[in-house]
């Protein structure tokens, strides 16, 4: 009789397993199809504002393009090891972070060199985000020295 409840709790438990794959292909198929579809675009307008002569003027939302794919791509890695190891590693999620931060504080000093950007508003958060990027840096490096952090990098 004992076996009975073990069995079925093995039953959903395989469920679940199930509906968490289904999950993670779904996210990884869109974040994908997004990925490839920004990269197009974004090179698409790299080429126009290369032959029109407006690359300079528009180097910082090229520039964001860039981060956010590489964003979209880290999430993508996030999801690849999840899907892969049935576990959540920090590492990922701390990359994903890290380029967050950056793309947002590449951001905000492109809007400081505007005659309209508000230099007080903006420089508290330059200020937090600054701060963020150092803790962040600080935690993959301590992730890293005690080897907490995937391998999965180095597999096929």
């Amino acid at each position: 009789m004992a076996k009975e409840p073990a069995q079925a709790r093995n039953l959903i438990a395989r469920g679940f397993a199930a509906v968490e794959d289904l999950v993670y292909v779904g996210l990884g198929l869109a974040l994908a199809v997004s990925a490839v579809a920004l990269l197009v675009v974004t090179a698409i307008g790299f080429a126009g504002k290369l032959f029109s002569g407006d690359l300079a003027a528009n180097i910082v939302p090229l520039l964001d393009q860039i981060l956010l794919i590489l964003l979209i791509v880290e999430l993508l890695y996030t999801v690849q090891v999840s899907f892969r190891e049935h576990a959540v590693t920090p590492e990922p999620f701390l990359l994903v972070g890290l380029i967050a931060a950056i793309r947002r504080i590449l951001i905000l000093t492109a809007e400081l060199g505007h005659p309209g950007g508000a230099a007080a508003t903006l420089i508290p958060e330059l200020a937090v985000l600054s701060a963020l990027i150092v803790a962040i840096a600080i935690s993959l490096y301590v992730l890293r020295r005690k080897g907490t952090t995937d391998k999965v990098s180095k597999q096929p």
